[in-house]
Protein backbone atom coordinates (compact mmCIF):
# COMPACT_ATOMS: atom_id res chain seq x y z
CA UNK A 1 0.00 0.00 0.00
CA UNK A 2 2.63 2.53 1.03
CA UNK A 3 4.72 1.74 -2.02
CA UNK A 4 1.82 2.71 -4.22
CA UNK A 5 1.18 5.92 -2.24
CA UNK A 6 4.82 6.94 -2.41
CA UNK A 7 4.81 6.17 -6.13
CA UNK A 8 2.08 8.76 -6.69
CA UNK A 9 3.28 11.28 -4.15
CA UNK A 10 6.44 11.63 -6.23
CA UNK A 11 4.56 12.79 -9.26
CA UNK A 12 3.93 9.72 -11.42
CA UNK A 13 0.91 9.40 -13.69
CA UNK A 14 -2.47 8.78 -12.10
CA UNK A 15 -4.35 5.55 -12.55
CA UNK A 16 -6.88 3.33 -10.86
CA UNK A 17 -5.86 0.19 -9.06
CA UNK A 18 -7.88 -2.93 -8.25
CA UNK A 19 -9.20 -2.97 -4.71
CA UNK A 20 -7.24 -5.88 -3.31
CA UNK A 21 -3.99 -4.76 -4.97
CA UNK A 22 -3.97 -1.52 -3.01
CA UNK A 23 -5.80 -1.59 0.31
CA UNK A 24 -7.37 -5.00 0.53
CA UNK A 25 -10.65 -3.15 1.10
CA UNK A 26 -14.22 -4.18 0.37
CA UNK A 27 -14.75 -0.78 -1.23
CA UNK A 28 -12.62 0.79 -3.93
CA UNK A 29 -9.50 2.93 -4.24
CA UNK A 30 -8.96 5.39 -7.09
CA UNK A 31 -5.96 7.47 -8.06
CA UNK A 32 -7.84 8.81 -11.08
CA UNK A 33 -11.30 10.39 -11.31
CA UNK A 34 -10.74 12.62 -8.29
CA UNK A 35 -12.31 15.81 -9.72
CA UNK A 36 -15.61 15.57 -7.82
CA UNK A 37 -13.78 15.26 -4.49
CA UNK A 38 -11.84 18.45 -5.23
CA UNK A 39 -14.88 20.74 -5.06
CA UNK A 40 -17.90 21.25 -2.84
CA UNK A 41 -21.28 22.96 -2.70
CA UNK A 42 -19.66 26.29 -1.85
CA UNK A 43 -17.99 26.26 -5.26
CA UNK A 44 -15.35 28.76 -4.14
CA UNK A 45 -12.42 26.43 -3.62
CA UNK A 46 -10.93 23.64 -5.67
CA UNK A 47 -8.03 21.36 -4.71
CA UNK A 48 -6.88 18.06 -6.11
CA UNK A 49 -6.64 15.05 -3.79
CA UNK A 50 -4.11 12.32 -4.38
CA UNK A 51 -6.78 9.63 -4.35
CA UNK A 52 -10.41 8.90 -3.54
CA UNK A 53 -11.30 5.89 -1.41
CA UNK A 54 -14.84 4.55 -1.39
CA UNK A 55 -14.98 2.55 1.83
CA UNK A 56 -17.64 -0.11 2.25
CA UNK A 57 -17.11 -0.77 5.97
CA UNK A 58 -15.40 0.84 8.95
CA UNK A 59 -12.39 -1.43 8.50
CA UNK A 60 -11.78 0.20 5.10
CA UNK A 61 -11.74 3.62 6.75
CA UNK A 62 -9.29 2.40 9.39
CA UNK A 63 -6.96 0.88 6.76
CA UNK A 64 -6.91 4.15 4.83
CA UNK A 65 -6.12 6.19 7.94
CA UNK A 66 -3.38 3.76 8.98
CA UNK A 67 -1.87 3.87 5.50
CA UNK A 68 -1.76 7.68 5.57
CA UNK A 69 -0.36 7.61 9.10
CA UNK A 70 2.62 5.57 7.96
CA UNK A 71 3.63 8.26 5.45
CA UNK A 72 5.31 11.55 6.29
CA UNK A 73 2.75 13.94 4.86
CA UNK A 74 -0.56 12.39 3.75
CA UNK A 75 -3.82 13.69 5.21
CA UNK A 76 -7.33 12.22 5.18
CA UNK A 77 -10.67 13.98 4.69
CA UNK A 78 -14.09 12.37 5.08
CA UNK A 79 -16.50 13.62 2.41
CA UNK A 80 -20.22 13.11 2.85
CA UNK A 81 -22.52 14.63 0.25
CA UNK A 82 -20.07 17.42 -0.58
CA UNK A 83 -22.22 20.13 1.00
CA UNK A 84 -19.43 22.00 2.79
CA UNK A 85 -18.96 25.65 1.82
CA UNK A 86 -15.26 26.43 2.20
CA UNK A 87 -13.46 23.22 1.29
CA UNK A 88 -13.79 21.65 4.74
CA UNK A 89 -14.12 18.15 3.23
CA UNK A 90 -11.11 18.43 0.93
CA UNK A 91 -7.56 17.10 1.24
CA UNK A 92 -5.03 18.62 -1.12
CA UNK A 93 -2.69 15.82 -2.29
CA UNK A 94 -4.27 13.65 0.38
CA UNK A 95 -6.87 10.91 0.63
CA UNK A 96 -10.58 11.71 0.39
CA UNK A 97 -12.98 9.11 1.79
CA UNK A 98 -16.30 9.06 -0.06
CA UNK A 99 -18.51 8.17 2.89
CA UNK A 100 -21.58 7.78 0.70
CA UNK A 101 -20.06 4.47 -0.42
CA UNK A 102 -20.43 2.97 3.07
CA UNK A 103 -22.68 -0.07 3.17
CA UNK A 104 -26.31 0.56 3.97
CA UNK A 105 -26.93 0.10 7.66
CA UNK A 106 -30.29 0.47 9.38
CA UNK A 107 -31.13 -1.49 12.53
CA UNK A 108 -34.01 -0.77 14.89
CA UNK A 109 -33.13 -1.46 18.53
CA UNK A 110 -35.01 -1.41 21.81
CA UNK A 111 -32.67 -0.44 24.66
CA UNK A 112 -33.85 0.13 28.23
CA UNK A 113 -37.37 0.75 27.00
CA UNK A 114 -36.36 3.30 24.35
CA UNK A 115 -36.20 2.83 20.59
CA UNK A 116 -33.07 3.66 18.59
CA UNK A 117 -31.79 3.17 15.06
CA UNK A 118 -28.22 2.29 14.15
CA UNK A 119 -27.35 4.04 10.89
CA UNK A 120 -24.29 4.44 8.71
CA UNK A 121 -22.23 7.60 9.02
CA UNK A 122 -22.48 7.93 5.24
CA UNK A 123 -26.29 7.69 5.08
CA UNK A 124 -28.30 10.75 4.10
CA UNK A 125 -30.80 11.99 6.66
CA UNK A 126 -33.38 11.92 3.88
CA UNK A 127 -32.84 8.16 3.59
CA UNK A 128 -33.10 7.76 7.36
CA UNK A 129 -36.37 9.72 7.42
CA UNK A 130 -37.99 7.69 4.67
CA UNK A 131 -37.10 4.34 6.21
CA UNK A 132 -38.07 5.35 9.74
CA UNK A 133 -41.45 6.74 8.72
CA UNK A 134 -42.44 4.28 5.99
CA UNK A 135 -41.32 1.10 7.77
CA UNK A 136 -41.90 1.89 11.45
CA UNK A 137 -43.83 5.18 11.71
CA UNK A 138 -40.94 6.47 13.80
CA UNK A 139 -38.60 9.44 13.42
CA UNK A 140 -35.50 10.99 15.01
CA UNK A 141 -36.28 14.03 17.15
CA UNK A 142 -33.99 16.65 15.61
CA UNK A 143 -33.39 17.46 11.96
CA UNK A 144 -31.70 19.88 9.61
CA UNK A 145 -33.82 21.85 7.14
CA UNK A 146 -32.05 20.28 4.18
CA UNK A 147 -31.88 16.51 4.53
CA UNK A 148 -29.48 15.77 1.67
CA UNK A 149 -26.66 15.69 4.24
CA UNK A 150 -24.91 12.71 5.76
CA UNK A 151 -25.34 11.54 9.33
CA UNK A 152 -21.60 11.82 10.02
CA UNK A 153 -21.42 15.25 8.42
CA UNK A 154 -24.08 16.94 10.53
CA UNK A 155 -22.99 15.23 13.75
CA UNK A 156 -19.49 16.59 13.13
CA UNK A 157 -20.95 20.11 13.16
CA UNK A 158 -24.19 20.29 15.18
CA UNK A 159 -27.27 19.82 12.99
CA UNK A 160 -29.78 22.61 13.60
CA UNK A 161 -33.38 23.19 12.57
CA UNK A 162 -36.75 24.25 13.94
CA UNK A 163 -36.91 21.37 16.45
CA UNK A 164 -33.61 22.29 18.13
CA UNK A 165 -35.32 24.63 20.63
CA UNK A 166 -37.03 21.58 22.11
CA UNK A 167 -34.64 18.67 21.61
CA UNK A 168 -31.36 20.42 20.97
CA UNK A 169 -29.21 19.99 17.86
CA UNK A 170 -28.60 16.59 16.33
CA UNK A 171 -25.42 16.30 18.39
CA UNK A 172 -27.63 16.21 21.49
CA UNK A 173 -29.69 13.38 20.03
CA UNK A 174 -27.22 10.55 19.57
CA UNK A 175 -26.38 7.93 22.18
CA UNK A 176 -23.52 5.99 20.59
CA UNK A 177 -20.96 6.37 17.82
CA UNK A 178 -18.51 4.15 16.03
CA UNK A 179 -15.47 6.29 15.22
CA UNK A 180 -12.17 5.74 13.42
CA UNK A 181 -9.58 7.97 15.09
CA UNK A 182 -6.49 9.57 13.57
CA UNK A 183 -4.55 6.61 14.96
CA UNK A 184 -6.59 4.24 12.80
CA UNK A 185 -8.37 2.77 15.82
CA UNK A 186 -12.03 1.82 15.40
CA UNK A 187 -13.77 2.55 18.69
CA UNK A 188 -17.34 2.44 19.92
CA UNK A 189 -18.04 5.40 22.18
CA UNK A 190 -20.87 6.86 24.26
CA UNK A 191 -21.34 8.87 27.45
CA UNK A 192 -20.10 5.87 29.44
CA UNK A 193 -17.70 4.15 27.02
CA UNK A 194 -14.71 6.02 25.55
CA UNK A 195 -16.62 9.12 26.63
CA UNK A 196 -13.92 11.67 25.83
CA UNK A 197 -13.89 10.55 22.19
CA UNK A 198 -17.69 10.64 22.10
CA UNK A 199 -17.86 14.21 23.38
CA UNK A 200 -14.94 15.33 21.22
CA UNK A 201 -16.35 13.89 17.99
CA UNK A 202 -19.78 15.49 18.36
CA UNK A 203 -19.37 18.93 16.84
CA UNK A 204 -15.64 18.25 16.41
CA UNK A 205 -15.47 19.14 12.69
CA UNK A 206 -13.97 15.75 11.94
CA UNK A 207 -10.76 16.67 13.78
CA UNK A 208 -10.75 13.70 16.15
CA UNK A 209 -12.31 10.89 14.22
CA UNK A 210 -14.48 9.77 11.31
CA UNK A 211 -18.02 8.70 12.21
CA UNK A 212 -18.85 5.35 10.61
CA UNK A 213 -21.99 4.56 12.62
CA UNK A 214 -24.40 6.46 14.85
CA UNK A 215 -27.11 5.30 17.24
CA UNK A 216 -29.99 7.76 17.26
CA UNK A 217 -33.10 7.71 19.48
CA UNK A 218 -36.44 7.70 17.66
CA UNK A 219 -40.01 8.39 18.66
CA UNK A 220 -43.47 8.01 17.09
CA UNK A 221 -43.77 10.14 13.96
CA UNK A 222 -46.81 12.35 13.45
CA UNK A 223 -48.97 11.85 10.37
CA UNK A 224 -49.64 15.46 9.51
CA UNK A 225 -48.29 18.97 10.05
CA UNK A 226 -50.11 22.30 10.19
CA UNK A 227 -47.51 24.55 8.49
CA UNK A 228 -47.93 28.24 9.32
CA UNK A 229 -46.19 31.49 8.43
CA UNK A 230 -47.01 34.84 10.07
CA UNK A 231 -45.52 38.21 9.13
CA UNK A 232 -44.11 40.99 11.32
CA UNK A 233 -43.12 44.53 10.49
CA UNK A 234 -41.28 45.12 13.79
CA UNK A 235 -38.24 43.10 14.82
CA UNK A 236 -39.00 43.60 18.51
CA UNK A 237 -42.39 41.93 18.14
CA UNK A 238 -40.88 39.14 16.05
CA UNK A 239 -38.17 38.28 18.60
CA UNK A 240 -40.47 38.64 21.61
CA UNK A 241 -42.92 36.13 20.13
CA UNK A 242 -40.21 33.75 18.92
CA UNK A 243 -38.55 33.69 22.34
CA UNK A 244 -41.87 33.12 24.08
CA UNK A 245 -42.64 30.15 21.82
CA UNK A 246 -39.27 28.44 22.29
CA UNK A 247 -39.44 28.75 26.09
CA UNK A 248 -42.85 27.07 26.47
CA UNK A 249 -42.81 23.77 28.33
CA UNK A 250 -42.71 20.57 26.29
CA UNK A 251 -46.25 19.49 25.51
CA UNK A 252 -47.28 23.08 24.92
CA UNK A 253 -46.68 25.25 21.90
CA UNK A 254 -45.58 24.44 18.38
CA UNK A 255 -43.35 21.52 17.45
CA UNK A 256 -41.22 23.58 15.10
CA UNK A 257 -40.19 27.24 15.34
CA UNK A 258 -38.03 29.06 12.79
CA UNK A 259 -38.01 32.51 11.26
CA UNK A 260 -36.62 34.50 8.39
CA UNK A 261 -36.06 38.02 7.12
CA UNK A 262 -37.39 39.10 3.74
CA UNK A 263 -37.32 42.29 1.70
CA UNK A 264 -40.31 44.63 1.63
CA UNK A 265 -40.64 44.39 -2.16
CA UNK A 266 -41.95 42.16 -4.93
CA UNK A 267 -38.53 40.60 -5.56
CA UNK A 268 -39.30 36.92 -6.34
CA UNK A 269 -36.16 35.69 -4.52
CA UNK A 270 -36.05 38.06 -1.56
CA UNK A 271 -39.47 39.67 -1.16
CA UNK A 272 -43.18 39.10 -0.53
CA UNK A 273 -43.57 36.15 -2.99
CA UNK A 274 -41.32 33.98 -0.77
CA UNK A 275 -43.77 33.99 2.15
CA UNK A 276 -47.02 32.16 1.18
CA UNK A 277 -47.00 28.41 1.86
CA UNK A 278 -49.53 27.43 -0.84
CA UNK A 279 -49.83 28.23 -4.56
CA UNK A 280 -53.21 29.97 -4.27
CA UNK A 281 -52.25 32.24 -1.37
CA UNK A 282 -51.63 35.96 -1.85
CA UNK A 283 -49.59 38.42 0.17
CA UNK A 284 -51.97 41.34 0.78
CA UNK A 285 -49.82 44.48 0.78
CA UNK A 286 -52.64 46.59 2.17
CA UNK A 287 -52.25 44.79 5.47
CA UNK A 288 -48.75 46.18 6.05
CA UNK A 289 -48.57 49.24 8.33
CA UNK A 290 -47.27 52.47 6.84
CA UNK A 291 -44.34 52.34 9.27
CA UNK A 292 -42.95 49.12 7.73
CA UNK A 293 -39.26 49.43 6.87
CA UNK A 294 -37.03 47.97 4.14
CA UNK A 295 -37.18 44.46 5.61
CA UNK A 296 -39.95 42.39 7.17
CA UNK A 297 -39.90 39.25 9.34
CA UNK A 298 -41.70 35.94 9.24
CA UNK A 299 -42.18 33.30 11.91
CA UNK A 300 -42.45 29.80 10.44
CA UNK A 301 -44.28 27.37 12.72
CA UNK A 302 -45.55 23.82 12.65
CA UNK A 303 -47.90 21.78 14.78
CA UNK A 304 -47.77 17.99 14.51
CA UNK A 305 -50.94 15.91 14.67
CA UNK A 306 -52.29 12.42 13.92
CA UNK A 307 -54.88 11.44 11.33
CA UNK A 308 -57.31 10.55 14.10
CA UNK A 309 -57.10 14.04 15.68
CA UNK A 310 -60.31 15.99 15.03
CA UNK A 311 -59.76 19.10 12.83
CA UNK A 312 -61.53 21.29 15.39
CA UNK A 313 -59.02 20.26 18.07
CA UNK A 314 -56.10 21.12 15.80
CA UNK A 315 -57.69 24.46 14.91
CA UNK A 316 -58.32 25.25 18.55
CA UNK A 317 -54.71 24.55 19.54
CA UNK A 318 -53.35 26.64 16.68
CA UNK A 319 -55.72 29.53 17.33
CA UNK A 320 -54.88 29.53 21.06
CA UNK A 321 -51.16 29.89 20.32
CA UNK A 322 -51.50 32.37 17.47
CA UNK A 323 -53.82 34.48 19.61
CA UNK A 324 -50.86 35.33 21.86
CA UNK A 325 -48.69 36.56 18.98
CA UNK A 326 -48.29 40.12 17.67
CA UNK A 327 -47.97 39.49 13.93
CA UNK A 328 -49.58 41.75 11.33
CA UNK A 329 -53.29 40.98 11.22
CA UNK A 330 -54.29 39.25 8.01
CA UNK A 331 -50.78 38.20 7.07
CA UNK A 332 -51.07 34.57 8.09
CA UNK A 333 -50.51 31.66 5.72
CA UNK A 334 -51.34 28.07 6.54
CA UNK A 335 -51.18 24.69 4.86
CA UNK A 336 -51.73 21.10 6.00
CA UNK A 337 -49.14 18.65 4.68
CA UNK A 338 -47.90 15.20 5.59
CA UNK A 339 -44.98 14.97 8.01
CA UNK A 340 -42.76 13.63 5.23
CA UNK A 341 -43.76 16.46 2.87
CA UNK A 342 -42.96 19.03 5.53
CA UNK A 343 -39.51 17.68 6.34
CA UNK A 344 -38.69 17.31 2.63
CA UNK A 345 -39.97 20.77 1.68
CA UNK A 346 -36.44 22.05 1.00
CA UNK A 347 -36.07 19.25 -1.55
CA UNK A 348 -38.33 21.32 -3.81
CA UNK A 349 -35.95 24.26 -3.44
CA UNK A 350 -33.11 22.02 -4.57
CA UNK A 351 -35.10 20.80 -7.56
CA UNK A 352 -35.96 24.38 -8.60
CA UNK A 353 -32.36 25.51 -8.13
CA UNK A 354 -31.10 22.64 -10.28
CA UNK A 355 -33.68 23.46 -12.95
CA UNK A 356 -32.60 27.12 -12.91
CA UNK A 357 -28.91 26.23 -13.06
CA UNK A 358 -28.00 27.89 -9.75
CA UNK A 359 -27.53 24.76 -7.60
CA UNK A 360 -24.03 24.35 -8.98
CA UNK A 361 -23.19 28.07 -8.86
CA UNK A 362 -20.94 29.34 -6.03
CA UNK A 363 -22.65 29.65 -2.64
CA UNK A 364 -20.88 32.16 -0.38
CA UNK A 365 -23.07 31.32 2.61
CA UNK A 366 -22.57 32.66 6.11
CA UNK A 367 -23.89 31.03 9.29
CA UNK A 368 -23.58 32.60 12.74
CA UNK A 369 -24.84 32.25 16.28
CA UNK A 370 -25.55 35.67 17.85
CA UNK A 371 -26.47 36.29 21.47
CA UNK A 372 -29.94 37.57 22.34
CA UNK A 373 -28.32 40.63 23.90
CA UNK A 374 -26.91 41.69 20.51
CA UNK A 375 -29.58 40.54 18.09
CA UNK A 376 -31.46 43.87 17.98
CA UNK A 377 -28.26 45.72 17.05
CA UNK A 378 -27.49 43.04 14.47
CA UNK A 379 -30.92 43.71 12.96
CA UNK A 380 -30.31 47.48 12.81
CA UNK A 381 -26.81 47.26 11.34
CA UNK A 382 -27.00 44.14 9.17
CA UNK A 383 -30.57 43.27 8.19
CA UNK A 384 -31.77 46.86 7.77
CA UNK A 385 -28.58 48.25 6.22
CA UNK A 386 -26.07 45.79 4.76
CA UNK A 387 -28.68 43.23 3.67
CA UNK A 388 -31.69 45.47 3.02
CA UNK A 389 -31.86 44.27 -0.60
CA UNK A 390 -31.68 40.59 0.38
CA UNK A 391 -29.13 37.90 -0.45
CA UNK A 392 -30.82 36.11 -3.33
CA UNK A 393 -32.07 33.38 -1.01
CA UNK A 394 -33.33 32.78 2.54
CA UNK A 395 -32.07 34.82 5.49
CA UNK A 396 -32.89 32.61 8.45
CA UNK A 397 -33.05 33.99 11.98
CA UNK A 398 -34.59 32.22 14.98
CA UNK A 399 -33.78 31.60 18.66
CA UNK A 400 -32.14 28.56 20.25
CA UNK A 401 -31.77 27.61 23.91
CA UNK A 402 -28.26 27.10 25.28
CA UNK A 403 -29.61 24.63 27.85
CA UNK A 404 -30.27 22.17 25.00
CA UNK A 405 -26.59 22.09 24.01
CA UNK A 406 -24.09 19.88 25.79
CA UNK A 407 -21.00 21.86 26.80
CA UNK A 408 -18.95 18.65 26.78
CA UNK A 409 -19.26 18.52 23.00
CA UNK A 410 -16.68 20.27 20.83
CA UNK A 411 -19.06 22.76 19.24
CA UNK A 412 -19.02 26.23 20.81
CA UNK A 413 -21.96 28.64 21.09
CA UNK A 414 -22.49 32.11 22.63
CA UNK A 415 -22.72 32.44 26.40
CA UNK A 416 -26.28 33.77 26.39
CA UNK A 417 -29.14 31.52 27.56
CA UNK A 418 -30.93 32.43 24.32
CA UNK A 419 -29.01 32.94 21.11
CA UNK A 420 -30.05 33.21 17.48
CA UNK A 421 -28.90 31.30 14.46
CA UNK A 422 -28.48 33.51 11.41
CA UNK A 423 -28.01 31.89 8.02
CA UNK A 424 -27.43 33.81 4.80
CA UNK A 425 -28.25 31.17 2.18
CA UNK A 426 -27.42 32.77 -1.14
CA UNK A 427 -28.65 31.26 -4.41
CA UNK A 428 -27.26 33.74 -6.90
CA UNK A 429 -26.39 33.04 -10.53
CA UNK A 430 -22.79 33.76 -11.50
CA UNK A 431 -21.89 36.95 -13.42
CA UNK A 432 -23.10 38.56 -15.59
CA UNK A 433 -26.55 37.71 -14.15
CA UNK A 434 -25.38 37.93 -10.55
CA UNK A 435 -22.72 39.86 -8.61
CA UNK A 436 -19.15 38.55 -8.41
CA UNK A 437 -18.68 35.90 -5.75
CA UNK A 438 -15.75 37.88 -4.33
CA UNK A 439 -18.10 40.77 -3.59
CA UNK A 440 -20.41 38.52 -1.57
CA UNK A 441 -17.49 36.98 0.33
CA UNK A 442 -16.40 40.55 1.11
CA UNK A 443 -19.89 41.26 2.44
CA UNK A 444 -19.61 38.23 4.73
CA UNK A 445 -16.29 39.53 6.03
CA UNK A 446 -17.85 42.95 6.60
CA UNK A 447 -20.59 41.38 8.74
CA UNK A 448 -18.11 39.32 10.75
CA UNK A 449 -15.89 42.36 11.26
CA UNK A 450 -18.87 44.40 12.43
CA UNK A 451 -19.67 41.70 15.01
CA UNK A 452 -16.05 41.79 16.22
CA UNK A 453 -15.84 45.59 16.32
CA UNK A 454 -19.11 45.92 18.25
CA UNK A 455 -18.07 43.27 20.74
CA UNK A 456 -20.97 40.95 19.95
CA UNK A 457 -21.19 37.62 21.74
CA UNK A 458 -21.20 35.49 18.59
CA UNK A 459 -19.72 32.36 17.01
CA UNK A 460 -19.50 31.18 13.44
CA UNK A 461 -21.51 28.06 12.74
CA UNK A 462 -19.87 25.74 10.17
CA UNK A 463 -16.74 27.81 10.91
CA UNK A 464 -13.87 28.50 8.55
CA UNK A 465 -10.79 30.57 9.39
CA UNK A 466 -7.43 31.11 7.73
CA UNK A 467 -5.24 31.23 10.85
CA UNK A 468 -4.86 29.30 14.07
CA UNK A 469 -5.10 32.60 15.94
CA UNK A 470 -8.69 32.98 14.72
CA UNK A 471 -9.44 29.38 15.66
CA UNK A 472 -8.10 30.06 19.15
CA UNK A 473 -10.41 33.07 19.39
CA UNK A 474 -13.32 30.97 18.15
CA UNK A 475 -12.86 28.28 20.83
CA UNK A 476 -11.90 30.72 23.57
CA UNK A 477 -11.44 29.00 26.91
CA UNK A 478 -12.19 25.64 25.25
CA UNK A 479 -9.12 25.86 23.00
CA UNK A 480 -6.90 24.03 25.48
CA UNK A 481 -9.40 21.17 25.63
CA UNK A 482 -9.55 21.12 21.83
CA UNK A 483 -5.75 20.86 21.63
CA UNK A 484 -5.66 18.05 24.19
CA UNK A 485 -8.29 16.11 22.29
CA UNK A 486 -6.39 16.56 19.04
CA UNK A 487 -3.16 15.32 20.63
CA UNK A 488 -5.00 12.32 22.05
CA UNK A 489 -7.05 11.19 19.05
CA UNK A 490 -5.19 12.58 16.01
CA UNK A 491 -1.64 13.29 17.23
CA UNK A 492 -0.11 13.81 13.77
CA UNK A 493 -2.98 15.94 12.43
CA UNK A 494 -4.01 13.56 9.68
CA UNK A 495 -7.73 14.30 9.72
CA UNK A 496 -9.89 17.04 8.19
CA UNK A 497 -7.11 19.26 6.80
CA UNK A 498 -9.61 21.44 4.92
CA UNK A 499 -10.48 23.38 8.08
CA UNK A 500 -6.94 24.81 8.24
CA UNK A 501 -6.77 24.38 12.01
CA UNK A 502 -3.66 22.21 12.18
CA UNK A 503 -0.79 21.34 9.86
CA UNK A 504 0.22 17.74 9.27
CA UNK A 505 3.12 16.87 11.54
CA UNK A 506 5.79 15.75 9.02
CA UNK A 507 6.63 12.33 10.32
CA UNK A 508 4.97 8.95 10.12
CA UNK A 509 2.92 7.67 13.02
CA UNK A 510 4.24 4.33 14.34
CA UNK A 511 1.23 2.17 13.53
CA UNK A 512 1.59 -1.57 12.93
Amino acid sequence: MIAYLEHFVHGNDTESMPNDDVLGVEGSFHFGATAAAGKDFGGMKSVKPLAVIRPAVAADVARAVKAAARTANLTVAARGNGHSINGQAMAENGLVLDMRAMEDRFTLLSLDGSLHVDISGGALWEEVLKRCVSEFRLAPRSWTDYLGLTVGGTLSNAGVSGQAFRYGPQTSNVTELEVVTGKGETLVCSETQNSELFFATLGGLGQFGIITRARVPVQPAPDMVRWIRVVYSEFEDFTRDAEWLVTLREGYGFDYVEGFVFVNSDDPCNGWPTVPTGPNQRFELGRLPSTAGPVLYCLELALHYRNEDHPSAVNMEVDKLLGRLRFVEGLKFSLDVTYMEFLLRVKRVEEDARANGIWDAPHPWLNLFVSKSHIAEFDREVFKKILKHGVGGPILVYPLLRSKWDSRHSVVVPDSNIFYIIALLRFIPPPPKGPPTELLVEQNHEIIQLCCNRGFDFKLYLPHYHSQENWMRHYGDKWTRFLERKANFDPFALLAPGHNIFSRIPQPFPIT
